[in-house]
């Protein structure tokens, strides 16, 4: 779990990439592996999505995060093959905050719902991704990137979660109740241009 804070934190201070179409260069794994790193908003939905997993626990652990991933790969798709979306911003800020505030106060939310409202949000995130890889850039090693990005910070959110939860069980409930509530506020202002 050190390595992967590490990692998160290393790949955070160059900023070298922005998470919104025409916002900064991206190419190659590299490029892919910081987009979704270096969007405030998509790292947030990024960690929320692993923060409801651990919120849920049992299976949503690992179905959960693989929902968001398989549909942000075909919404990546989307975005490479040139297809429109509709609201692609609006619907990434509001997955911060829907995601968010599903973490904090969703604990028995069925899986099946879960998966459908990660996965349908991840679609936009994609998107935007895969709008972001310039023309010969290997598809391949971006989407790679991204997919790698995306499941380490599910992995931070996750930890994050079940630390909480070690804490005790009213402690944990209080720990995953601020820390969704505070990705949802976060989600509220970077929508009103505040973050």
């Amino acid at each position: 779990m050190r390595f992967i804070a590490l990692l998160i934190s290393l790949s955070i201070i160059p900023g070298i990439a922005q998470a919104h179409t025409g916002a900064g260069p991206a190419s190659g794994f590299a490029h892919g592996f910081m987009h979704p790193i270096g969007g405030l908003d998509h790292l947030l939905a990024m960690v929320a999505v692993g923060l409801l997993a651990a919120t849920m626990g049992g299976r949503a652990l690992y179905a959960v995060p693989a929902s968001f991933v398989a549909m942000m790969a075909m919404g990546g798709i989307a975005g490479v093959a040139g297809m429109g979306f509709i609201g692609v911003e609006l619907m990434i800020g509001l997955s911060v905050v829907v995601i968010g505030l599903a973490a904090a106060f969703a604990k028995n939310l069925p899986l099946v719902l879960g998966m459908t409202v990660v996965g349908g949000f991840a679609l936009f995130h994609g998107f935007a991704h895969g709008a972001e890889m310039p023309l010969g850039a290997s598809a391949l090693g971006y989407g790679l990137g991204f997919v790698l990005a995306t499941s380490l910070l599910h992995l931070a959110g996750i930890a994050a979660g079940l630390g909480a939860a070690r804490l005790s069980s009213a402690q944990g409930d209080l720990a995953g109740r601020v820390g969704g509530g505070a990705i949802a506020a976060a989600g509220l202002a970077v929508m009103a241009g505040v973050l």
